[in-house]
């Protein structure tokens, strides 16, 4: 597998959370963190497969890997704040434990390799 294909899996993260309501004042700007969170998971894929190595990438999937945590914890802020259904919740949680685990294959694949490797 190519360094190229090994990227390509999670270039563009989780969607942005759109289906937020915002109230007016926008409590603790929950909306914009989450969409801070989403773009930042993309963002350090993206940076750690432009730096070389291996052992660079995995620093940023870690990173990417702490984002998409801190996506799924304010996912479930915005429900218990009553700013997101739990019916709209469901589909983007899911979308972030599934970047989650792609996320973690990943690395493991990669210390594995570099573990391999002479």
């Amino acid at each position: 597998m190519t360094r190229e294909g090994r990227c390509d899996i999670n270039m563009h993260g989780c969607r942005a959370p759109t289906t937020c309501v915002s109230p007016p004042a926008e409590r603790f700007g929950l909306t914009s963190q989450m969409r801070r969170a989403a773009v930042s998971i993309g963002s350090n894929n993206a940076e750690g497969c432009g730096r070389t190595g291996d052992r660079e990438l995995v620093r940023f999937l870690h990173i990417a890997l702490g984002s998409a945590s801190e996506l799924e914890f304010q996912i479930q802020i915005a429900i218990d704040l009553d700013l997101l259904r739990a019916d709209q919740a469901a589909p983007l949680g899911n979308e972030v434990v599934r970047m989650k685990r792609m996320l973690a294959s990943l690395i493991k694949a990669l210390r594995a390799a570099s573990l391999n490797s002479p």
